[in-house]
């Protein structure tokens, strides 16, 4: 949150999360005093002088020179973020996927190693398995629920280890406190995306994670209307600790900048910023980010109603009698019940264990065809993090561009059902769900 100046009220108040959600970053606009943020919708802007506009591209001034670097709507968004995230500096980019991308490549070139885990989203996988291989980046694919998994991999060109705090669609849960201490015991950043979880539920760099990533389009925008991405520095990790050169020697693609050297604890969010995310273009419109600042306000809201409906979903799928099983961290006989309760936010007495559910239908893949077909107002598209409740068969539809083999260590099943869990009438949820289960066993 802006901080105010001395001797003002409430200058040196921690404020809270729901508080930072609605006014971090924002202030009236001092030309029209507008109370909520303008959207900039411009390309580029005029600049004082010959010398102001050589000192902006210098980045020896801070100030907007073009939207493809910086524009001020989208900067509300990012301080606002990272403020949510109690980082140091955030970067806006156009897609989850894009933050990923420009989240990575401003650490890793040809050549270079990554482990990661191997109960990443479909997308992710193939992004980082397929298309950084075609860039000369390897990465290994390891089974998250052992740290020393991650440990054994390692090699002395990795460059970074990547997890989720909750993983998409197997909704398994990481221990980033232990994930933390294998990454730095090697010198290497940790990074996490924290999309399922939302900055309301968990904050992964007070756990230990040095970056941190979130697809926006999820929980934060919350209502399915719009694309984005969010990566946030934790301003804590020694990029110059020798296996980062790029870091600390002059920047060929940038005027031969020295990133650490000159930010410091937020070099890397500016080499991401002005090495990648200007270079490759997936940035952020002014548009968007005001649409997900719209979304920001009501996350604290929206995510206890997530968990709240999700964890009695959860407890009414145990139950039914077409159902074989249910996955749901915040159940009590989860395998992740204690890890989630020791990493995620209370709701209501319980871990926060976000609104994402698996759960296996009896008959197999075409029950749960039928299952979907019979739902009411369940909508069956691919998304999750939605006000609104939404149903998917991963292993046909997001999974499907991955082998057996890679969708048996994802841990996607024929008969895997993923819901997200939305804010509707929990007696409404149930009932639908119910009524399309028993129209799929007819």
């Amino acid at each position: 949150m802006t901080q105010k100046p001395e001797n003002t009220p409430g200058a040196d108040r921690a404020f809270g999360f729901g508080t930072r959600a609605i006014h971090a970053a924002a202030v009236p606009d001092p030309v029209t005093g507008a109370r909520a943020t303008p959207i900039h919708q411009t390309t580029s802007f005029v600049f004082d002088n010959a010398e102001h506009a050589a000192s902006l591209f210098n980045l020896q001034t801070f100030g907007n020179v073009y939207s493809r670097i910086s524009n001020p709507t989208v900067a509300v968004l990012e301080e606002r973020i990272a403020s949510l995230e109690n980082g140091r500096a955030a970067l806006a980019c156009a897609s989850g996927m894009a933050a990923q991308m420009s989240a990575l490549l401003a650490i890793l070139k040809n050549g270079d190693h990554i482990v990661v885990a191997s109960t990443l989203y479909g997308g992710t996988v193939g992004q980082l398995g397929v298309g950084f291989g075609r860039l000369g980046i390897e990465t290994t694919f390891v089974d998250p629920s052992d740290p020393e998994h991650f440990a054994a991999a390692i090699r002395p060109n990795t460059r970074a280890l990547y997890a989720e705090t909750i993983g998409n669609p197997l909704v398994n849960v990481v221990d980033i406190v232990a994930l933390a201490d294998v990454a730095h015991a090697h010198g290497l950043p940790l990074v996490i995306d924290n999309t399922v979880a939302s900055p309301y539920l968990c904050n992964p760099l007070d756990l230990g994670a040095d970056i941190v990533v979130h697809s926006a389009t999820k929980y934060i925008g919350g209502h399915g209307t719009t694309m984005g991405g969010v990566i946030v520095e934790g301003g804590k990790f020694p990029w110059d600790n020798g296996k980062f050169p790029e870091m600390v020697e002059p920047s060929r693609a940038y005027h031969g900048v020295k990133f650490y050297e000159t930010f410091g604890d937020f070099g890397y969010t500016m080499k991401a910023r002005m090495e990648v995310n200007r270079t490759f273009g997936a940035v952020l419109s002014p548009l968007n980010a005001w649409l997900l600042l719209q979304g920001a306000e009501t996350l604290h809201l929206r995510m206890r109603e997530h968990c709240r409906n999700a964890l009695a979903v959860a407890q009414f799928l145990q139950k039914h009698p077409q159902v074989a099983w249910v996955n749901y961290p915040g159940l009590a006989n989860s395998p992740y019940f204690d890890l989630a309760k020791k990493q995620f936010r209370a709701v209501d007495g319980q871990p926060g264990a976000s609104g994402i559910l698996t759960f296996g239908i009896r008959g197999g893949a075409a029950a749960g065809e039928r299952f979907i077909d019979a739902c009411e107002f369940l909508s069956h598209l691919a998304n999750i993090g939605d006000a609104k409740t939404l149903v998917i068969h991963p292993a046909s539809t997001t999974h499907r561009q991955l082998t057996d083999d890679e969708l048996q260590r994802a841990g996607v099943s024929a008969d895997m059902v993923r819901l997200s869990v939305g804010i509707e009438d929990l007696d409404d949820i149930l009932w639908d769900i119910d009524q399309a289960l028993a129209r799929a066993a007819a």
